[in-house]
């Protein structure tokens, strides 16, 4: 819609200033009509509603001195008694009191909409990552059964146990993402945190990747408080991007400094375009072809979720994806791994 006020450049509450005039019409009116107020009065009123359903109790509260000046000085013009005049002291509060209403049920529904946008915005995130992290189980499960019907051998036990893993990686990942009830009232991701070794978490999402090019660079005395099956959400979709848009070897290094986590990424690849920089985190924003632009944004979701944020970085040569997020430094328990 093409409109003759920038109002996109302005600030949100600048649209309210159109009371303004529409007050100075309804004193116009008032003393064009010789003092007669009961016929623009209601439209006060109205003014009030309006502006209730787009802006603050703040704002509705500016508005009283204008209004005022708007209903008593054209009744003060026009010479009209006391009593006229008084009708003031009635007809803006009850015009405050009515637009209050409004506004709290207009915020009330304005938040409400949020909170389902939001439920929504994870569900629709939680279904994506489903579609996205099953297809590279599927493609092991598919390249195993197509070898045992090519070259059936004395491997066959090695290989399905290959397949079986990525079956239960497909059926775990299956249960955890589709459980929606783990979204709550407010549109949030209730994640499980809990203490863990971090190598070793990062490890076994690693070997759900089944390369031998991939460094783990972290501390195995480090443990940190993390909801283990998103943190290897994001790991196998960081390396398994590293390997496909890079070069091996990909390198994986998990550092807490301050109360912060860093996850780093880093392959040795040509980089990111800068052009392409901007969109690597958003939905559907890979140009690559046979990617469909899901995996960086699931993980920048889950970064949010701990509470962080997911960037990247120009390495040389490569790239390396950065996740950040608050965590606590606890001290490694016996079964801090179970």
């Amino acid at each position: 819609m093409i409109t003759p006020l920038p109002w996109h450049r302005w600030r949100p509450g600048t649209p309210a200033l159109l009371a303004l005039p529409a007050f100075a019409v309804l004193g116009f009116s008032t003393w064009a009509f010789g003092g007669m107020a009961a016929g623009t009065g209601p439209f006060l009123v109205l003014i009030f509603a309006w502006a209730a359903l787009h802006y603050s109790r703040r704002l509705l509260l500016a508005l009283v001195g204008p209004a005022l000046v708007a209903y008593v000085a054209p009744l003060i013009l026009t010479g009209q008694p006391p009593a006229i005049l008084g009708s003031a002291a009635v007809l803006l509060p009850v015009a405050l009191g009515i637009a209050f209403l409004i506004e709290a049920q207009a915020r009330y529904l304005r938040e409400d909409r949020a909170r389902i946008a939001q439920i929504e915005r994870w569900r629709a995130a939680l279904v994506a990552a489903l579609a996205h992290d099953v297809r590279s189980p599927l493609t092991t499960v598919q390249m195993v059964l197509e070898e045992l019907r090519d070259e059936p051998g004395d491997s066959a036990g090695d290989l399905i146990e290959r397949a079986l893993r990525q079956v239960a990686r497909i059926t775990h990942l299956t249960a955890g993402l589709l459980d929606l009830d783990r979204i709550d009232s407010q549109g949030r991701l209730n994640l499980d945190l809990r203490p863990w070794p971090v190598r070793e978490v990062v490890s076994a999402a690693v070997a759900h990747l089944g390369r031998d090019d991939v460094v783990v660079d972290v501390d195995p005395a480090l443990v940190l408080a993390m909801d283990r099956d998103r943190f290897e959400q994001i790991v196998v979709n960081l390396v398994g991007n590293g390997l496909r848009h890079g070069k091996p070897p990909v390198v994986v290094r998990v550092t807490e400094n301050g109360g912060t986590g860093t996850l780093v990424i880093r392959d040795h690849g040509p980089g990111v375009p800068e052009a392409a920089q901007s969109r690597l985190f958003t939905r559907f924003g890979s140009e690559n072809p046979g990617s469909i632009g899901l995996g960086l944004w699931i993980v920048a979701q889950l970064a949010q979720a701990h509470g962080g944020e997911a960037h990247y970085e120009p390495a040389d040569p490569g790239a390396r994806m950065v996740v950040t997020w608050p965590v606590r430094h606890i001290a490694c328990t016996p079964d801090a791994s179970g």
